[in-house]
């Protein structure tokens, strides 16, 4: 439906062109978004899980349907490369996939007489309207990501997208809008002020989930307080790679050159701070940048070859341009890259930046774009010490040929996910979300479902 709000413009960052324009919502259409969901939800809520898998296996086939549409919507508004948007589309499938497996095994403790003469049994219901904020890096699959486990809990969802990549969200709900009933997921486009911030403090949404930035999560939970609704949190990430002087090193610059600049670098597991030995700090800088040198830059658009295509917006080519200025001219060294490229649109070069000391900005704040740091430890306790002091905690990786240590190391690192000789390896089955400044809350995995709803003890007293 139309908003009051009016129109805002949406463009495509490999050219700078505007694309389209969608509605800027405005709270009143929040307010009717709620009202839908609330009238949605009770029926929703209680089908049998076997009756919600069967709707949300309708949406995993119907997703795939539309595989190539939502692919050139994503690459189109979000600048992806081929082989990202495949990914994107192929997670969101099995995403509905597994939580559609998922509802119909959830267990919780057994039945039973915890007290003599009463029999205690536990429900899980779900929680009700719960309001999404998605973010721009990821629109289609963190949007599936928070929607799958919540309507496979038998919640009813308000879901506002980026302002900046709005466009395969629209298609996903004009693909669903067939398949789930009227009013179980509504999608309102828009800023955060006003359309953020009203989900966030609405008394009648009872849960608010966002992923982002650290500072959108800490103006959601802020918002949420007053109404005391749950929040459920995944912010932002600067994932240590730890990598040991017995490491296969050309193995280590490979899994970089993928994980650190997938998705142009706009990934908050991305493989952005290496803490290298020192002993084998100049060999592994110079196979690093061996690597990056041959990573494939340009328009996505017909080159299937791209690897690493534009940021998503002017703002944050601006922000990150920024951040390379800073540390080039603080004395970090530009080992390849470096800066913005010549020419349309909002590409960077794909970077690697060497001689980074402790707490220098390029490694303690997330940059969020196609640079990757190096720095340099002596030992384990320096190694601990370094990797964990951060502000996040979503994810890290050790890599090592020592079997001691590969078991050892993990437990001593404050962070949510944390690879041992990988990066960035996700999978339905296992829990994502990250510790401290990264934010609380699981997507992903039997785990997301435990978030997206309730438990209820009921008590039968059947003595005398």
């Amino acid at each position: 439906m139309a908003s009051e709000g009016g129109k805002t413009e949406i463009f495509r960052p490999a050219t700078g062109e505007v694309i389209t324009t969608v509605c800027a919502g405005v709270a009143a259409d929040v307010d009717k978004a709620v009202a839908a969901a609330q009238a949605a939800q009770p029926a929703w809520g209680v089908l049998t899980p076997r009756e919600r898998s069967e709707t949300l296996h309708k949406v995993a086939d119907a997703i795939e349907a539309n595989a190539e549409t939502l692919m050139a919507l994503e690459s189109l508004n979000a600048g992806k490369p081929q082989a990202v948007v495949e990914d994107d589309v192929e997670s969101a499938v099995d995403t509905f996939r597994f939580m559609a497996g998922a509802c119909r095994s959830l267990t919780s403790m057994a039945a039973g007489d915890y007290v003599q003469e009463h029999t205690s049994v536990i429900l899980r219901e779900p929680v009700g309207v719960i309001g999404v904020v998605t973010p721009w890096n990821y629109p289609l699959l963190m949007a599936v990501w928070k929607l799958a486990p919540i309507l496979a809990a038998g919640n009813a969802v308000i879901l506002k997208p980026s302002e900046q990549t709005p466009l395969s969200t629209l298609k996903l709900a004009e693909i669903t809008a067939q398949i789930l009933p009227p009013g179980l997921l509504n999608v309102v486009t828009g800023f955060g002020l006003p359309v953020g911030n009203r989900l966030a403090e609405h008394p009648d949404i009872d849960m608010v989930a966002l992923t982002g930035s650290v500072g959108s999560g800490s103006a959601v939970a802020a918002a949420a307080a007053p109404s005391r609704k749950r929040v459920h949190l995944e912010l932002g990430g600067k994932a240590p790679v730890i990598v040991f002087a017995d490491a296969d090193l050309a193995a280590v610059a490979r899994a970089v050159r993928e994980a650190g600049f997938w998705n142009s670098g706009q990934e908050c597991g991305a493989a952005c701070r290496v803490l290298v030995q020192d002993s084998v700090a100049d060999e592994f800088t110079a196979a690093l940048a061996r690597e990056v040198e041959q990573i494939t830059v340009g328009d996505p658009a017909g080159n299937t070859d791209v690897e690493l295509g534009p940021l998503v917006s002017k703002e944050h080519f601006d922000r990150v341009a920024g951040f390379l200025e800073r540390a080039l001219a603080g004395g970090l060294r530009a080992v390849t890259g470096g800066g913005p490229l010549p020419g349309a649109g909002y590409f960077i070069a794909p970077t690697v930046l060497a001689d980074v000391p402790a707490g220098a900005e390029a490694s303690t704040n997330e940059i969020f774009g196609p640079v990757v740091t190096v720095e340099t430890f002596v030992d384990e306790d320096e190694a601990i010490r370094r990797a964990n002091e951060t502000q996040y905690g979503l994810s890290a990786s050790v890599w090592t040929s020592n079997a001691q240590r590969s078991m050892r190391f993990p437990r001593l690192l404050d962070f949510g996910t944390v690879w041992v000789n990988s990066h960035l390896e996700l999978a339905n089955e296992l829990p994502w979300g990250g510790f401290k400044g990264s934010g609380y809350g699981r997507d992903l995995s039997l785990y997301a479902l435990d978030d997206f709803s309730r438990t209820k003890h009921v008590m039968f007293n059947h003595g005398g």
